[in-house]
């Protein structure tokens, strides 16, 4: 009897068939990438002796995190106390809390409010206050995750390298496109160049040293590649903007869109839904009139490349586009009621948008650029291989 040659599905059906190596998954492994994640935090947690540090927190954080918070504090001779409101969607602070916060060298916070309360920008900018904002760190399991021992000095060095991409000196047109044949266009100024990236974000500060400053652990949130800081807050100040969005998934909604939803925009404004499909009903209600406040590009390559949840995505090269809408929408309160963000919000998320700066491309179908930087390259190599750590994405 001649022997029968094994075929694929043979191979398939295999218990032991491999050709990747097994998951090194070990407690020894857990543990080392364990202290790697809280060397990290202990860094970009940069307090001082005798600092007084004040907690913003909300009933739903983990208390592990404030602990941990607390014990750095501790560690370094520094002073905590907590204001715990009731929720995360606060657009201004309580008045109650104003007299902790102006006392404060030192805050984590996890409020909507905390990048846009008059009160707060005012501290940072005239007392120097630091800021870490905690939206993606509302658990302490998420150190022993693969953004969790990330550097966030690489991540500073990726954010530097795609603010150097951006013209200076002349005007230019941002433009987006994915598959789907979105097109959208926003004129950029020198000046709104200049503005915007003259933030400590911008310049890749992923650690609470800097005076006024406002980051984001685990790193990054954005920074934003237009926002408002592109006009330093001026209100009424809008960009000019045009063009139809076919955005793949928003906060609220179970699956990603099957419908190509059309996202209409003029001078950042939201002036019409287009689509036939529940969804497009319950985006046409919700956020028509909508104005664009951020459009935010995820700047680490092992944030989970498809997590929109809770404010748009933090991938490398992932965009979200963050509205905003004078009525709070009753589709969110009922999905997502305990959302870390009012539904007076809604981001919208692409993860295979090609950006250009004039003729310079920023993204290519969702792939940052600044990752194949030659500094950002080197900079990888004193923490592993650059191209596991820059191009083998978590998804």
């Amino acid at each position: 009897m001649s022997h029968v040659p094994p075929t694929r599905d043979d191979i398939l059906a295999s218990a032991t068939a491999s050709a990747l190596p097994p998951d090194n998954d070990t407690a020894d492994t857990r543990l080392r990438h364990h202290f790697q994640a809280m060397a990290h935090m202990n860094r970009v947690f940069a307090i001082r002796g005798g600092e007084k540090v004040v907690l913003l927190t909300d009933p739903l954080l983990d208390r592990r995190v404030v602990d941990a918070v607390s014990g750095i504090a501790a560690a370094r001779g520094a002073t905590v106390r907590e204001f715990m409101a009731p929720t995360t969607q606060l657009t201004d602070y309580p008045p109650e809390a104003a007299a902790l916060v102006e006392d404060a060298d030192f805050v984590m916070a996890t409020w909507y409010a905390s990048v846009n309360a008059p009160l707060f920008l005012r501290l940072r900018k005239e007392r120097g206050q630091r800021w870490v904002k905690i939206t993606y760190f509302r658990n302490l399991d998420l150190l022993d995750t693969p953004q969790g021992r990330f550097p966030p000095e690489l991540v500073g060095e990726i954010t530097r390298a795609n603010a150097a991409l951006f013209p200076r000196g002349q005007a230019f047109d941002m433009r987006f496109s994915d598959p789907r044949g979105s097109d959208v266009t926003i004129r950029f100024t020198p000046e709104m160049v200049s503005n915007m990236l003259d933030t400590n974000r911008w310049r890749g500060s992923t650690l609470a040293e800097e005076p006024g400053c406002y980051v984001h652990y685990l790193p990054a949130h954005g920074p934003n590649i237009y926002d408002r800081e592109a006009f330093r807050r001026e209100k009424g100040a809008v960009a000019e903007m045009e063009g139809i969005l076919y955005p793949q998934w928003a906060i609220g909604f179970r699956d990603p869109f099957a419908e190509k939803i059309g996202i209409e925009w003029k001078d950042t404004e939201v002036v019409k839904v287009h689509g036939r499909s529940r969804e497009a009903d319950v985006l046409r209600e919700m956020i028509t009139g909508a104005r664009l406040t951020e459009l935010g590009c995820g700047h680490n390559p092992k944030a989970p490349r498809f997590t929109a949840y809770p404010a748009g995505p933090n991938s490398a090269g992932a965009l979200h586009w963050g509205v905003n809408y004078a009525k709070p929408s009753s589709y969110l309160r009922r999905t997502v009621p305990n959302w870390e963000e009012p539904p007076l919000h809604q981001d919208l998320a692409t993860f295979d948008t090609t950006v250009k700066l004039g003729n310079v491309p920023l993204i290519d179908n969702g792939f940052l650029m600044a990752l194949r930087a030659p500094r950002v390259v080197e900079a990888a190599r004193r923490y592993g291989d650059p191209v596991d750590l820059l191009e083998s994405f978590v998804e």
